[in-house]
């Protein structure tokens, strides 16, 4: 699933195919398994997994994993190493080359038979996507330019160089200019910061100005902004109701996992035993 960054952005949501590959394609194993060979109650999250996981995380979304990501990817690899246990310990791994991942998938799948979805009727449904509006909701989506200042880039400097804009007048501060187009709220809040957004969202158009980010003050002129369409129930409901099971047999396979992972001690390396 890390790999993929729109998967990594996905992760809050928990899909139920976060289950399938997160142990054996991302990380590797063979250490792991060394260290559980001692006792095979106990789940050695090693060093090398947590620096592994870090790493794919920076790749993937060009910024250091939170403490709340690494928990989350740490608990899918543990979900994953529980699966492959109690599927080694099942025997589903006869005849298999592949092994790993195919282990995981057979337990889950195990798992998943003796899952049983609750009942939901319309309302239900209904009040269920009310509460998760904004996943639903087309968002704002903003068109504009920013000019990129090499060089000079202090504040008076940036202020300058903003005011020739607007005037046409000369200037001899260099830049590059960049177009976008259609970004949505989300991933200007994710790539600049709130502030950023914020200050979009109140900007005259076809005006540069010095707006702020998490990087630092950019430069940068609000050409369209697309006001967010709220999303309506009658017309998606169907797919509400899809991403309802979804959601629902991944909130009930993770309860089995962790019952199942009750069993095991799990030791993060470089923290105490949990």
């Amino acid at each position: 699933m890390i790999p993929n960054p729109s998967l990594i952005q996905r992760a809050a949501r928990e899909p139920l195919v976060h289950f399938l590959l997160l142990g054996a394609v991302i990380f590797g194993v063979d250490h792991v398994l060394e260290s559980g060979r001692e006792n095979p109650q106990t789940i050695v999250v090693s060093a090398a997994t947590q620096k592994e996981a870090r790493d794919i995380f920076k790749a993937g979304m060009q910024r250091e994993p939170s403490a709340s990501d690494m928990k989350k990817l740490l608990d899918r690899w543990t979900d994953n190493e529980v699966f492959y246990r109690e599927g080694l310990a099942l025997g589903l791994d006869r005849g298999d080359t592949t092994i790993r991942e195919r282990v995981i998938f057979k337990s889950l799948s195990v798992t998943q038979s003796g899952i049983v979805l609750p009942k939901i009727d319309e309302p239900g449904l209904k009040a269920w996507f009310e509460q998760r509006h904004a996943r639903y909701d087309a968002p704002a989506r903003y068109d504009f330019l920013e000019a990129v200042v090499v060089g000079d880039s202090t504040p008076q400097s940036i202020q300058a160089f903003v005011q020739a804009l607007n005037t046409d007048a000369a200037t001899e501060t260099q830049s590059d200019l960049r177009s976008f187009k259609g970004r949505p709220r989300g991933n200007l809040v994710e790539s600049y910061g709130p502030d950023f957004a914020k200050a979009l969202d109140a900007a005259p158009l076809n005006q540069w100005q010095v707006v702020p980010s998490s990087t630092g003050q950019r430069v940068v002129r609000l050409e369209a902004l697309k006001p967010p369409i709220e999303a309506r129930f009658d017309p998606i409901k169907e797919a509400v109701y899809q991403d309802w099971r979804d959601d629902t047999m991944a909130e009930l396979t993770t309860q089995a996992v962790r019952d199942m992972g009750r069993k095991y001690t799990v030791r993060i390396e470089g923290e105490d035993a949990k």
